[in-house]
């Protein structure tokens, strides 16, 4: 009886114990590391890549933060292009093409690219690669008329890039910036305002669609580069229109601004190789940096960061801050 009972107790032990395990596995860590995509040029412009860990600083709140992990620029990329092809950009889709594909040849070997395409519908039209065959035919095959879905394309692109682990990671959208949605809700707005309100009515950073966006990139430290294609052209427009027209690509400059990137308006046509190109460079000459905040908690409120370099003669460039979320 005595031998029963203790290889009972035996087996209730030897039982319990993947349970325990078991519930450890789902315990789920979240992590408050903020990285930072940094930019550094000479008092000329010119790039400087040749930096390591110990020329940088970093401040929080003007608090000194300690870099946990750094990424020289030679570090490989993950890339989403993002293509307007709604009825806006039908007269120069070759144009948007041929310009992309001067981008791609552009990028390191390395790199990963995604292609997504929007209009009505927001198509992947394929998963990060870096076989540029296939990135080049999924440029190649953009087509698309009607709708301008541009923050559902940002949404998934940041969903496909929240997958990509620690790789640096970046998004390149060109689109005219204006968002069906969006542009609904702001004609909403105005239609309710008063005709001497109407140019200041529009407040474009609290729009709960690109804060959306703009705090799934502070996760991700993924820096957003608009190229923004003219509007079409009213002869005679309304100021309603003009006020829809002047948020639509203040959204883009915010989000531009908010994740270190540039914002990079096209005059004309015949710029936008140039500017795809200039884009590319800038990629190349971006060092990685991250940290864990010594003020960890998440309270919604704004962090400002400042980057310094050891060189006053330097000028590095970076995300202004974050939401503490």
């Amino acid at each position: 009886m005595r031998l029963n009972k203790l290889l009972f107790s035996f087996l209730i032990l030897l039982f319990s114990f993947p349970i325990a395990f078991a519930q450890e596995d789902v315990i789920k860590v979240e992590s408050s590391i903020v990285r930072l995509n940094v930019g550094v040029v000479d008092d000329k412009g010119r790039p400087i890549t040749s930096l390591n860990r110990g020329n940088f600083a970093v401040y929080e709140d003007g608090v000194k933060q300690d870099i946990s992990r750094f990424e020289p620029t030679v570090a490989p990329f993950s890339v989403v292009l993002v293509l307007d092809m709604s009825g806006s950009t039908l007269n120069f889709r070759q144009t948007i093409q041929q310009s992309a594909m001067r981008f791609i040849d552009a990028l390191a070997p390395e790199d990963r690219v995604a292609v997504i395409e929007f209009y009505d519908k927001v198509n992947l039209r394929n998963d990060f690669t870096s076989d540029r065959r296939v990135i080049t035919n999924s440029i190649a095959a953009a087509n698309g008329r009607g709708k301008t879905q541009l923050y559902k394309a940002l949404d998934l692109a940041l969903d496909k890039l929240s997958k990509e682990g620690n790789r640096r990671k970046a998004i390149i959208v060109l689109t005219d910036g204006v968002d069906t949605a969006a542009q609904g809700k702001d004609r909403d707005l105005l239609g309710k305002s008063k005709e001497n309100e109407i140019q200041n009515a529009i407040k474009p950073e609290t729009g709960d669609i690109i804060n959306r966006i703009l705090n799934k990139s502070d996760a991700q430290g993924a820096t957003v580069y608009p190229l923004v294609l003219p509007t079409s052209k009213i002869s005679e427009p309304t100021p309603i229109q003009i006020a829809m027209n002047t948020a639509a690509r203040a959204r883009l400059q915010i989000l531009a601004e908010r994740t270190g990137g540039t914002f990079n308006a096209i005059n004309n046509l015949e710029d936008m190789g140039r500017l795809y190109a200039a884009v590319a460079a800038d990629l190349r000459a971006l060092y990685t940096v991250e940290y864990q905040p010594v003020n960890s908690k998440r309270d919604g409120k704004w962090r400002a960061i400042k980057i310094e370099v050891n060189n006053p003669e330097l000028i590095s460039r970076t995300r202004q801050g974050y939401f503490a979320k």
